[in-house]
């Protein structure tokens, strides 16, 4: 068989696994059955006469050939989707932008910033979707989001080690801050000391690689009592409120902070700071994604820590 006579359900198929990073998770987005998500891999790495993923415990990584495949990959059912558009009458592609983001973002910073653009450009149409920093990177990598807004903590590494790198810009930097039941004794002033935070019981992001103790202030010289773990920002705020538990928010959340939640900063230590950046692949933009990146830079400048 010839590259040449590839189908488009095979390659299609490839982009889903490239950014789930499972075949498993692909067949489940697709509706197909593992072993059919594997037959399509398998047709296309005869065509292709090289290994296109490696099979590790974790999940599937992308070889060089991999790589070549799914840049090209993306190309071609990018077009194959615009014209299929074009024919049904709807916008074009290039009036639409897919955009991914990590889950505080979408409190403030992505609202302002997409009705922001609504505004000045009604003609671009907005798609988003919420995921976790490696979800979104594969999905950045496979060609299904055009944008992603990011969270990075210090020492602000690459987000992966793909070539080439991530175009990355940083929209902003936020300090760290801690949430307390407004209950607590810890709510009585504006800030409290590190030293105050020992002993206190922590509700925490969800236990996935180095997220496991997302919401715990770093760096506690004692092994934090967890009382409670949710990913989403908003169920750790309101359990807070509850009096469950401390966590830890950045610091733009602070206006969306639920009644019984105090906000307060934290004294002692290395300061704690976070960037919200703003990755693509290292390509020129389309003007749609650019107006959106431009949108997104203003929106975070206006929600800006005062000097």
């Amino acid at each position: 068989m010839d590259f040449t006579d590839v189908s488009l359900v095979a390659l299609r198929v490839f982009r889903e696994v490239a950014e789930r990073g499972t075949l498993t998770a692909a067949a489940g987005a697709l509706g197909y059955t593992q072993s059919a998500v594997s037959r399509q891999i398998a047709s296309l790495e005869r065509a292709a006469r090289a290994q296109l993923l490696e099979r590790r415990r974790d999940g599937v990584r992308l070889t060089a050939a991999g790589h070549v495949v799914l840049r090209r990959a993306v190309t071609v059912l990018d077009q194959i989707d615009a014209t299929a558009r074009e024919l049904a009458g709807l916008p074009a592609e290039a009036g639409t932008v897919r955009l991914g983001w990590f889950a505080s973002a979408g409190a403030v910073l992505l609202p302002r910033a997409v009705a922001a653009l609504r505004r000045s450009h009604p003609a671009i149409t907005v798609s988003t979707r919420e995921g976790s920093t490696p979800a979104l990177v594969r999905a950045l990598r496979a060609g299904t989001l055009d944008l992603a807004l990011l969270a990075s903590a210090p020492p602000f590494r690459p987000f992966d080690s793909e070539s080439p790198p991530l175009a990355v810009r940083t929209l902003g930097e936020r300090s760290l801050r801690l949430a307390v039941p407004a209950t607590h004794p810890l709510a009585a002033g504006d800030a409290v000391d590190v030293a105050d935070l020992r002993g206190q019981r922590w509700i925490a992001g969800s236990s996935v690689g180095d997220e496991r103790l997302m919401g715990v202030w770093p760096g506690l010289d004692e092994r934090p009592v967890i009382a409670h773990t949710a990913r989403d920002w908003l169920a750790k705020l309101h359990l807070v409120a509850e009096g469950c538990g401390l966590t830890t928010v950045p610091a733009s959340l602070a206006p969306a902070a639920p009644p019984g939640v105090r906000i307060l900063s934290v004294r002692g230590g290395p300061e704690e700071r976070r960037r919200v950046v703003l990755a693509r692949l290292p390509r020129p933009l389309p003007e749609p994604a650019a107006r959106l990146a431009d949108a997104l830079q203003v929106a975070a400048a206006d929600l800006s820590e005062p000097a």
